[in-house]
C-alpha cells in the first residue's frame, strides 16, 4: 500500500492488515502524524497533536499484537477527539481561551473505552467555543477549512473532527451533538456521523453544552467503521446519571441483511414546507429515495409536529442549560469568552423557569409522538443539511435562534440519527441524507445506511489534497 492508501483505508481493511502483521500500528501512526504535519497547516483541524503520546501507545499496541493479543478492530487505529473530551495530562480547551491551560487529571469515559479497545489518540480537534460559539475569524485558533474546497465552511461544532476524518488525518473521531453538531459537519465534509440514542454513550468527562440534549458519537469514513466504534463506546456508565442500562447489541449483526421489506417514513414537510433546502440537495435526496426503493424498501410520506416547534423546544432547553453551566464565569470572567459564545450564552439568562418547564413537557410529548410513529416504520428519512457547505464567514449570533434545524428534532426526542453522503453538487461539495431510527435501535439505522452506501459510489471519492512535502 502507498502512504496515501494507508491513510485513507477503512478500519475494516486496516484491522486485517494489522492482525496479520502486514502493517504495524507504529507505521500507521507515523504516517498519520506525517500527514497531519503536511496538510493541517491549511486545514486547521487540530488544536493539539499528541505525537509522543500516540507513538507510545502505538509501540504498546505493536508489542501486544506481536504477542498475539488482539483487542479488536480498533487495536492500533489512530483517532482524534473533539476538544471537549477530557484527556488525562493533555490540554482540553473546548475551543475557548478560558480553558487554554486546562489539563484534566483523568480521561472521559469514552476516551478510556477507546484506549481499552487499543485505539491510539493522535490529537484533539478544533471546535467552536464550548461546542457553541462559532465560527469566528479572530478566535484563538484558526477555523477549520473544508477539505473539498478551500474557503468553505465545515459545519459545527465538531468541525475539526469531520475535517480530519475526511482528509485522512485520523481514521475516526469522536464528536458531540446537541442540535446537529456531529451530523452537520459530517454532512458538509462528506463523512459518516452518528448521533446515538440519548444515554447510549457516556458523557462523563465531556464538557457539557446542554445536559438534556447532549449526545456523544463517532465520525467515520464508512458505516461499517461507525459500527466498530459504537461497539467500543456503548454501554452503561455509573458516572453519567443520564447513562442508559439498555442492552448493547452487536451493531454489525444486521449490516449485510439489506433493506428489502423495511418501511421508511419520509418527513417531507420538514424540508418542503417548514424550511427550504438547496435545489441540488433536494435533487440528490430524491435520487437517494429512489435507491432505497430499488433496494426493496417501502417509502411513505409521514408527518410530525412542525420543525419550528422542535426548534423552540430545543432552543429553550439548551439556552437555559448552557447559561446555567457557565453562569459563574459569565458573571466574573465575561471578557475571557469569545463574543459569539458570550452573546448566545447570556441569552439563556432571560428564559423563565415556567418556559423551561413547558419546553421539557413538550419534549416528552414530542418524544412519545415519534415513538408512536416508529411503531409503524423501521426508520425515517430526510436531508441532513439544508444544502452543501456555504462560504466560511463569521457567524450571525442571532441566526442560531431563528433558523429551525433539520437535525435538532432528534436531539429533542433522543432518537438515533445518522448523516451519510448522498452525492456532490456542481462545485464538488458533499450533499447528505439523514436516517432516524427507534430508540436504542442504532443497528437498524446502520443497516439502512450501509445498504445505501454499498449501492452507491459516493464514499469512493476523497478530497484531493496536495501534501507540502514528499
Amino acid at each position: 500500500m502507498t502512504d496515501t492508501e494507508l491513510a485513507l483505508a477503512p478500519i475494516s481493511r486496516l484491522h486485517g492488515l494489522i492482525k496479520n502483521k502486514t502493517v504495524s500500528p507504529v507505521e500507521l501512526v507515523e504516517e498519520t502524524l506525517d500527514r497531519i504535519r503536511d496538510l493541517d497547516s491549511r486545514l486547521h483541524s487540530y488544536i493539539t497533536v499528541t505525537e509522543e503520546h500516540a507513538l507510545r501507545q502505538a509501540r504498546q499496541a505493536e508489542a501486544e499484537i506481536r504477542a498475539g493479543k488482539i483487542r479488536g478492530p480498533l487495536h492500533g487505529i489512530p483517532f482524534g477527539l473533539k476538544d471537549i473530551y477530557e484527556t488525562a495530562g493533555i490540554t482540553t480547551t473546548a475551543g475557548s481561551p478560558l480553558l487554554h491551560q486546562y489539563v484534566p487529571g483523568q480521561d472521559a469515559t469514552a476516551v478510556r473505552l477507546l484506549y481499552d479497545a487499543g485505539a491510539i489518540l493522535v490529537g484533539k480537534h478544533m471546535t467552536h467555543e464550548f461546542a457553541h460559539g462559532g465560527p469566528v475569524k479572530h478566535g484563538p485558533w484558526p477555523n477549520p477549512d473544508n477539505p473539498w474546497r478551500p474557503g468553505y465552511f465545515t459545519g459545527g461544532s465538531s468541525s475539526g473532527s469531520a475535517v480530519a476524518v475526511a482528509a485522512g488525518l485520523c481514521h475516526f473521531a469522536l464528536g458531540s451533538d446537541t442540535g446537529g453538531s456531529i451530523r452537520i459537519p459530517a454532512a458538509l465534509c462528506g463523512t459518516v456521523g452518528l448521533k446515538p440514542t440519548f444515554g447510549r454513550v457516556s458523557r462523563s468527562g465531556v464538557i457539557p453544552n446542554a445536559l438534556s440534549l447532549d449526545h456523544c458519537g463517532p465520525l467515520t469514513w464508512t458505516v461499517e467503521d461507525c459500527a466498530y466504534v459504537m461497539q467500543a463506546l456503548a454501554g452503561h456508565d455509573p458516572s453519567d446519571p443520564y447513562s442508559s442500562s439498555e442492552q448493547v447489541p452487536d451493531f454489525s449483526e444486521k449490516m449485510d441483511r439489506g433493506i428489502s421489506g423495511l418501511r421508511i417514513g419520509v418527513v417531507e414537510h420538514f424540508y418542503t414546507q417548514d424550511t427550504q433546502i438547496d435545489s441540488e440537495q433536494l435533487a440528490a435526496f430524491n435520487q437517494a429515495a429512489e435507491v432505497f426503493e430499488q433496494l426493496g424498501a417501502r417509502l411513505e410520506p409521514v408527518r410530525l409536529s412542525t420543525l419550528q416547534l422542535y426548534s423552540d423546544v430545543k432552543i429553550t432547553i439548551s439556552a437555559s442549560e448552557l447559561f446555567t453551566f457557565h453562569a459563574k464565569n459569565l458573571r466574573h470572567r465575561p471578557h475571557e469568552f469569545g463574543p459569539v459564545f458570550r452573546f448566545r450564552a447570556l441569552a439563556g439568562s432571560f428564559i423563565r423557569a415556567e418556559d423551561y418547564i413547558l419546553a421539557q413537557k413538550l419534549k416528552t410529548e414530542l418524544t412519545t409522538q415519534l415513538d408512536t410513529l416508529l411503531l409503524k416504520y423501521d426508520a425515517l428519512l430526510l436531508p441532513a443539511a439544508n444544502g452543501p457547505a456555504p462560504l466560511l464567514e463569521d457567524v450571525d449570533p442571532v441566526g442560531y435562534f431563528d433558523k429551525p434545524s433539520l437535525n435538532a428534532p432528534f436531539n429533542v426526542t433522543g432518537h438515533p440519527a445518522i448523516s451519510i453522503c448522498s452525492g456532490f453538487n456542481s462545485m464538488g461539495l458533499p450533499l447528505s441524507l439523514q436516517i432516524v431510527g427507534r430508540g436504542f435501535d442504532e443497528a437498524t439505522v446502520l443497516q439502512i445506511a450501509h445498504a445505501y452506501e454499498s449501492s452507491t459510489a459516493w464514499n469512493k471519492n476523497r478530497p484531493r489534497l496536495e501534501r507540502s512535502r514528499n
